[in-house]
């Protein structure tokens, strides 16, 4: 039997793989944006820590099938404690975000989250050693410079929520490079199966100090919002497997629009041009040190890293 469904996958499988990458990044960004919106709808009701739990909760609903053909062979490790430090890690940076989605405008998020790249290339150079040339030193600085003009420091009082976003691409980026390690001997399985492991009980512990029974209404909401999240991140995964990282990244931009639409449609949001100026910047510095990396990993034979949401 002929669905729409079946018709659109028949359709995408003909697209060039660059882009069917483009296409899944298009819907990552707009997943991400779309659960920032629903995270920002429930914290009127409940505790970010609560709703950072539930995302959890629902994601490892989602992905029980997926580990259930596997076994408990995907949990096989040797580097247990390296898989329990980049959940506390990315523990804390969930939290902060989640925190800040809830008190800050959803295009200042979507602009700052954008600073997680650049915060892995400086753990990078300083924990993993790694060379890296003055031109990419270079658009380390016009990262932080975009990064400035949308706190604007000494011009404005810098919101807490803008700070804790900042704090929580900072987090993430050391979640990342310790993924990065972890992919040396780890397979992706092992290391999606940890994170499920790891950020589940960890946030409930956060969610009990602050726990309020949510309601059936409630609850659909965070099954919608846990299932749109991890959606988004198998999109994104698999974008970068279709097509190079500098193919797909330019469209994650997509990100700041669908954030700046929800935050005006739904919460009355007026986006300020310098958030915009300063998101533009930020993003035009993360795709060029991509840029720079992916052609480092070619003439390396190596594969390059991927960027990661901490969402």
């Amino acid at each position: 039997m002929t669905t729409p469904l079946s018709i659109l996958r028949a359709y995408y499988r003909h697209l060039p793989a660059p882009l069917r990458g483009m296409v899944l990044m298009f819907f990552a960004a707009l997943a991400f944006a779309t659960m920032y919106a629903i995270i920002r709808h429930m914290g009127s009701q409940h505790h970010p820590f609560e709703i950072a739990f539930f995302r959890n909760l629902f994601g490892f609903i989602v992905l029980l099938p997926f580990f259930a053909r596997r076994g408990l062979a995907v949990l096989k490790t040797e580097r247990l404690g390296l898989h329990a430090a980049r959940g506390v890690t990315q523990v804390a940076g969930m939290l902060m975000f989640f925190t800040a989605v809830t008190i800050t405008p959803l295009a200042t998020i979507a602009a700052l989250s954008f600073t997680a790249p650049l915060f892995a290339t400086v753990g990078a150079i300083l924990l993993l050693r790694e060379r890296v040339r003055l031109r990419r030193i270079a658009a380390l600085v016009l990262g932080f410079v975009g990064t400035m003009i949308v706190l604007r420091p000494g011009l404005v009082e810098i919101e807490s929520g803008a700070l804790l976003a900042v704090a929580s691409s900072a987090a993430w980026a050391t979640a990342m490079l310790i993924i990065k390690i972890l992919a040396r001997t780890e397979s992706s399985v092992t290391i999606t199966a940890y994170m499920a492991v790891f950020l589940t009980p960890m946030t409930l512990i956060a969610a009990l100090f602050v726990w309020r029974w949510p309601s059936l209404v409630d609850i659909g909401w965070f099954a919608l919002m846990g299932t749109i999240g991890t959606a988004g991140h198998l999109a994104l995964a698999q974008a970068f497997k279709e097509a190079d990282v500098t193919t797909v990244l330019p469209v994650d931009f997509t990100r700041l629009f669908w954030a700046s639409a929800f935050g005006f449609f739904l919460f009355g949001q007026v986006p300020e041009a310098l958030v915009w100026v300063g998101g533009s910047v930020i993003f035009a510095s993360t795709l060029y040190i991509a840029y720079r990396e992916a052609r480092s990993a070619k003439s390396s034979f190596s594969g390059a890293g991927t960027p990661g949401a901490r969402e």
